[in-house]
Formats: C-alpha cells, sequence, structure tokens
C-alpha cells in the first residue's frame, strides 16, 4: 500500500506529494519546494521515515511545481521525470520565476520523458501515467489503481479545473481530458490535487460546475 504525504510549498501554496513505502522508497511528486525552511520540512520527513526516494516525477512544469528539482536531485542522487510537451515550459522557467519575485539560477534538469501508459513502479505498486493535456501542453495525473487515488496536478481540483489562460494551456482539450480520462474512473477514488483539498472522483461527476 502506498503512503502519501502532502506539504504546501512556495508562495503559490503547490500541493508537493511525498508518496511511500513505510521504511521504503519514495517519490517525489511536483517538488514545489522554494525556500531553505521547505526543503529542510521535506529532507526532515524522509530522513525521519526513514525512505529512500528514488525519483521525482512532474504532473507539469509551470513554475510553483518545479522550484525545488534540482535541490532535492542533487540532495537524493536521482532523476527527475515529466512529460516532453512541457519541456518549453522548463526553458522559460527562470524568467517566469523572475516574474513572480522568485528566483532559478538555471533551468530545472529533468532527464527523462514519461508518456501515457507508463507505469512507475514503487515497491511492487505502481502509477499509471494518464496524459491530461489542457493545463498545460504536457499535463500527467498519476493514478494508483490498488490504491484507488489519483494525482491531478492542476487538471482536476476540488470542485474546479485548472486554469487555460497559462502557457500551453487550452479549455476544450482539459475539459476532454478531464471527461475521457478522468471521469471514466471509479466514483470511490481519491483525488489529490496540485493545489487545495482532496476530492473524490465521485464529488466531481456529481458538483463540479464546469463538467
Amino acid at each position: 500500500m502506498i503512503a502519501i504525504k502532502q506539504f504546501v510549498f512556495n508562495p503559490f501554496q503547490e500541493n508537493t506529494y511525498v508518496l511511500y513505502q513505510p521504511q521504503g522508497e519514495a517519490i517525489v511528486v511536483d517538488a514545489g519546494c522554494s525556500t531553505e525552511s521547505e526543503f529542510q520540512e521535506l529532507l526532515d520527513f524522509v530522513n525521519n521515515q526513514n525512505l529512500t526516494v528514488k525519483c521525482l516525477i512532474n504532473t507539469h512544469c509551470h513554475i510553483d511545481h518545479i522550484l525545488g528539482i534540482d535541490k532535492l536531485k542533487k540532495q537524493f542522487g536521482v532523476k527527475a521525470y515529466a512529460h516532453i510537451d512541457d519541456f518549453p515550459l522548463l526553458q522559460m522557467a527562470p524568467a517566469h520565476a523572475m516574474m513572480f519575485g522568485l528566483y532559478l539560477e538555471t533551468v530545472p534538469g529533468i532527464d527523462e520523458t514519461i508518456s501515457h501508459g507508463d507505469l512507475i513502479e514503487l515497491n511492487g505498486d505502481s502509477l499509471k501515467v494518464i496524459y491530461t493535456p489542457g493545463h498545460s501542453r504536457g499535463g500527467l495525473c498519476f493514478y494508483a489503481e490498488q490504491d484507488r487515488f489519483i494525482l491531478t496536478g492542476d487538471t482536476l481540483f476540488n470542485l474546479s479545473i485548472g486554469r487555460t489562460d497559462l502557457a500551453g494551456g487550452n479549455y476544450e482539450t482539459l475539459i476532454k481530458s478531464i471527461r475521457e480520462q478522468l471521469m471514466v474512473l471509479p466514483d470511490d477514488v481519491i483525488v489529490y490535487p496540485g493545489h487545495g483539498n482532496s476530492t473524490t472522483i465521485g464529488i466531481e461527476k456529481a458538483s463540479n460546475p464546469f463538467l
């Protein structure tokens, strides 16, 4: 069974998640830590739980979700993964950081690409990669079918959806992604979004005003 630890980082109140097997391997999703105290908070959790971080994965590459990538890669000696269609966002990351009063010395280093249908293994459990463009061109969700949860990044929120007025956004594409890739999942699947509180697929089917 995969356990989940949620952190709320940076001025955008972005959700960074650590998925882990107790006393075992861990995966960091959307490394948004932007200050020394946020970095230390995540590191303390990993150390206190006696975890071994195996990789970093990203739902997408807008600035608030990638601020901690390089520091965590160096700390843990691991690779970072994202969809290739979001690589243009990475190239713009230092400029975007400056716009919001943040600082990135270099373009965050994504080492390998992941795409729809890939499986990310964690001690015998797996996350299925689901391609959900619309908030960005390379948007991904990570679905743990056995554990009945999905990480949706900024694709789907609690009674809301991701913005489509940012780089790479498209409203029609986003709605199509949500309807065809997420609303087909079982109602009891817990949704862990990139910002705000968790929800379920069933709640969103019944009550999300955008759907």
